[in-house]
């Protein structure tokens, strides 16, 4: 990877300018500071591809913290005991999405009101933000793109642990963003370039304003939808592949791991094997279990890591795309490295391809899932009720400790966890209606799963407690 011109890097330190390696030419955006602030927490409703059936989308609902490829979307921040977080709003009107950032303050157990960081001038939740903090403190905001059709931007605080005001770095293009910040290093993102299929991509930034030249990382047949996390210095990301041969995008199969520990220089499966970049054929080093000769479509959930370091893929199969019964059994499975081989382990079942949620390993011996598992008001489409699960024979088995939601009024969507996740603030989460356009609200719980917390849709004050939800 080379790095641009010292005169580039000159003139996007000094505005937010069309930036090479991130994509195409687009006007700077421009931040009125202050910032906006929004009456209260209301999440975008958004659906994609309807069906002749009463499941009416392949997946719906309030998907203010969607999707899994987005990542992530929340942090704690230990040094003010905060956790910061980002997600797809909307105003009263519903008509528009608006990138708002957040935080919930453990010393007063209150929530700020949300700022309106931009107006993304569409309702399609594939465009939502995602969040990174620096080593100093600053609040960085990367707002996706869906494809090439809109600009993507990078943005940051002008004052660390601070979202009043913003300054835009960037105004590029760049779709399902995965932006991680190493001490010493600095910024190592992850994400997609649409053209010729869905390719894989990684860059790198000292600073959030300087970035090298994007290196593909896969590109094997019709693309790929990625996962990814961090475990001290190593970036690790779980991807599928979309094959030519069974209808391109609708059909995603096959589980793949590769992991850098030296900033993206060198890549390498979980054996430690080097691996020769990019990617570009169905067999290769970092494939991880063949779901293609089976038929199984496969959905990425998450990534973590054991005491060992060593990765552990959460993911859902199912036997199509389309919403309903049609595609059971949905399965939730574990992809666990041994050390010497790939642990495959399921038992948990779902009903429908996008319930997502998120993976805790607190230890070798206590796994953690909150996920919308169970069944809810509409059913077989997108979420449900959330519960939390354990296992401690790690994945063999899980048990359901606890079920957060019960008897709603909306399906409960994309439960997500915080980098660094404080007991108190465990997984965030919206709801909305499975089938039709409704309200979203947010959610969150904690580790122990002992309340579950909504955040108010109307503030009057800048902070407010949330408020505790008697299921």
């Amino acid at each position: 990877m080379r790095v641009f011109s010292i005169f580039v890097l000159v003139m996007m330190a000094l505005s937010c300018v069309q930036a090479p390696a991130l994509g195409a030419e687009w006007p700077a955006l421009q931040l009125q500071n202050p910032l906006p602030k929004a009456e209260g927490y209301r999440g975008i409703w958004y659906s994609n591809q309807t069906q002749k059936d009463e499941y009416v989308y392949k997946y719906s609902g309030g998907l203010g913290t969607y999707c899994a490829k987005h990542r992530p979307l929340a942090i704690y921040a230990p040094k003010v005991n905060k956790t910061f977080f980002c997600y797809g709003g909307t105003n009263e009107a519903d008509n528009t999405l608006l990138h708002m950032v957040s935080y919930y303050d453990h010393a007063t157990g209150t929530v700020s009101r949300p700022t309106i960081l931009l107006d993304k001038h569409t309702t399609d939740a594939h465009d939502n933000p995602v969040i990174a903090i620096d080593g100093r403190g600053y609040v960085w905001i990367f707002s996706s793109a869906h494809g090439t059709g809109r600009p993507s931007y990078i943005s940051v605080s002008k004052k660390p642990y601070d979202i009043d005001e913003f300054e835009c770095v960037y105004t590029g293009n760049f779709s399902y963003p995965q932006p991680y910040f190493l001490a010493g290093k600095g910024f190592f993102f992850l994400h997609t370039k649409y053209g010729g299929g869905r390719r894989l991509y990684q860059i790198t930034s000292p600073d959030g304003r300087t970035w090298t030249e994007p290196e593909l990382l896969a590109r094997i047949e019709s693309g790929h939808y990625q996962t990814s996390w961090r475990h001290g210095n190593k970036v690790a990301t779980a991807f599928n592949f979309h094959p030519k041969a069974r209808g391109g995008l609708n059909w995603r199969t096959n589980l793949y791991y590769m992991e850098t520990d030296d900033f993206g220089k060198t890549w390498r499966n979980a054996a430690g094997q080097k691996i020769k970049l990019p990617l570009t054929t169905r067999e290769n080093p970092a494939l991880v279990h063949d779901y293609y000769s089976k038929h199984r479509s496969v959905y990425m959930k998450d990534v973590e890591f054991d005491s060992k370091g060593r990765p552990v893929i959460l993911c859902l199969t199912s036997g199509g795309w389309e919403s309903g019964p049609v595609n059971d059994p949905r399965l939730w499975e574990t992809a666990r490295w041994t050390g010497e081989k790939w642990e495959i382990n399921t038992s948990i079942v779902s009903d429908n391809n996008y319930d997502m949620g998120s993976l805790h390993i607190e230890s070798d011996n206590l796994w953690r899932l909150i996920a919308p598992t169970e069944t809810g008001p509409q059913p077989y489409n997108t979420g449900g009720e959330v519960a939390m699960w354990t296992s401690t024979d790690q994945g063999k088995t899980w048990k359901k400790v606890k079920q957060l939601t019960r008897d709603s009024k909306y399906n409960h969507t994309y439960c997500r966890k915080p980098v660094g996740a404080h007991p108190d603030f465990y997984a965030l989460w919206a709801d909305g209606h499975g089938r039709e356009r409704s309200e979203s609200r947010l959610y969150f719980t904690n580790r122990d799963g002992d309340h579950v917390w909504r955040l108010p849709v109307k503030m009057t004050g800048a902070t407010a407690k949330p408020e505790v939800v008697e299921w």
